[in-house]
């Protein structure tokens, strides 16, 4: 959904100001595919899916996943409700509803390897596999390398036997281990459970030394993950900085808001959810729709014009979610965000085009040099405003602070509309001022091309 889209998007253009700023830099991803939370999809589908698949229902197999995971939280709350009628208490209800116990019983179980419920395990997450190459390739981004819960959470857990065996951490009379922080002004921390699985804390750690084990030369690990995770990646550090693991001081948590659209919040449990893929067609769509009605596509080939309005799409929606201060909670308004003339990526891009155009008309204008130039005041102002972008970038890389880059390119393109709008490019008659004013606009198309880049935004030449 949209809060996945802003950490996709944060993280991959994070990495791309880290290696703009000199940084090797690896896009690393932890598949959560164990747990709980994957039992409940697989209990649902085997009570309610009479074998349904992604071919047979014509769904992408992780919104086929997903549906099921809404199905079982249907089915839990009915019955806790008729459980609640019947005279149970509600928290005792909550805890004993058949469906949930079904779903504790096959985590067990996976963990036991139990042939039957690993087969159906590896099928439905195939599915969800399939869905999401398909939604990160619409959205141009990779990784180097993807981590998966079901591996890593092994490490985790012999890391915490050893902390055990070190007096570390301490062992429960019910066999739950857990550590005291209260030393860093944190609290107990659950490790494994009573009946020995794997909470995600323990994951987490295993994860964590696995990558530092996969990538020696290692200087820090960022991590992108939502706000409400705060406490947890407090405790995950505090917990490997006890284990004595001296890299735990380089890790971040680079923490972000919630985005909400204008209806309300984005939950996958409620089934109240705007899907990413939706919303990236929908984008598409309503650039299209802006588009035509502009009607400034006429020359292009019908491909070209729909390759188009995907990186027009694509760039409202990018830009949209980066420009705000990743740690704010936002709006995201999909109209607003396609607006050619306001704070938005297809603003920035249309600036990119028509620089694009201008150079293919000088093409052949004879150039000549001159040092000896007076400049007016928004030819000054905007070449002082080029001459900030390496130290932009830096600044941004070093906050990871896509949003710096951001409203850095959207107040560059105002000052470039200015200086574009009170003086003669092409019509110049004066050869050197010509010259050193279309050498001044391409500056600021690369530029432009080169910081969206950074956001994973496509410069079009023609729009």
């Amino acid at each position: 959904h949209l809060g996945h889209l802003r950490n996709i998007f944060l993280g991959d253009s994070v990495a791309s100001l880290l290696e703009a700023a000199g940084h090797s830099v690896k896009r690393v991803q932890i598949i959560n595919d164990r747990g709980i939370h994957i039992c409940k999809s697989m209990v649902a589908w085997k009570r309610f899916g009479n074998g349904e698949t992604p071919e047979s229902s014509g769904l992408k197999g992780d919104k086929l996943v997903g549906k099921y995971y809404v199905a079982y939280d249907k089915h839990y709350k009915a019955e806790v409700e008729s459980a609640v009628q019947n005279g149970v208490p509600k928290e005792q209800a909550e805890k004993e509803a058949p469906i949930l116990r079904e779903a504790q019983e096959m985590l067990r179980a996976w963990e036991q390897k139990d042939p039957e419920v690993y087969a159906l395990w590896e099928k439905m997450n195939g599915w969800v596999y399939d869905g999401f190459d398909v939604t990160y390739q619409s959205l141009g981004v990779a990784f180097d390398k993807l981590y998966y819960e079901s591996e890593t959470y092994l490490f985790g857990k012999e890391e915490v036997e050893r902390g055990l065996s070190k007096d570390i951490f301490y062992r429960k009379e019910d066999g739950s281990v857990w550590v005291n922080l209260e030393d860093v002004g944190l609290d107990h921390k659950l490790l494994l459970r009573s009946d020995g699985t794997a909470v995600y804390m323990t994951q987490d750690i295993g994860t964590a030394i696995q990558r530092t084990i996969d990538f020696p030369e290692m200087s820090q690990m960022v991590y992108t993950v939502g706000n409400e995770q705060e406490y947890h990646f407090k405790v995950l550090f505090a917990v490997l900085a006890k284990l004595g693991y001296p890299w735990a001081s380089q890790c971040h948590h680079l923490s972000y808001g919630m985005v909400e659209l204008p209806e309300g919040k984005m939950k996958s449990r409620e089934g109240t959810v705007v899907d990413a893929d939706d919303l990236v067609e929908g984008m598409t769509d309503t650039a299209r729709e802006i588009s035509e009605e502009l009607g400034k596509l006429e020359e292009l080939t019908q491909q070209d014009r729909e390759q188009l309005y995907s990186q027009i799409g694509g760039a409202a929606l990018k830009y949209f979610l980066l420009k705000v201060d990743a740690r704010k909670n936002m709006l995201f308004n999909p109209r607003e965000s396609i607006d050619f003339n306001g704070n938005t990526g297809p603003f920035i891009q249309y600036a990119h085009a028509r620089i694009s155009s201008l150079l293919r008309k000088a093409a052949d204008v004879e150039r000549v040099s001159s040092d000896n130039l007076q400049l007016s005041e928004s030819e000054q102002s905007l070449a002082l405003k080029l001459d900030r972008f390496p130290v932009v970038v830096e600044e941004s890389a070093v906050k990871y602070s896509p949003a710096e880059l951001a409203n850095y390119l959207y107040d560059l393109v105002k000052d470039f509309n200015s200086f574009y709008q009170s003086m003669p490019v092409l019509k110049e008659e004066d050869v050197a001022l010509r010259t050193f004013r279309l050498e001044l606009t391409e500056a600021c198309g690369k530029v432009i091309r080169t910081g969206l880049r950074m956001l994973g935004i496509a410069a079009p030449e023609r729009m």
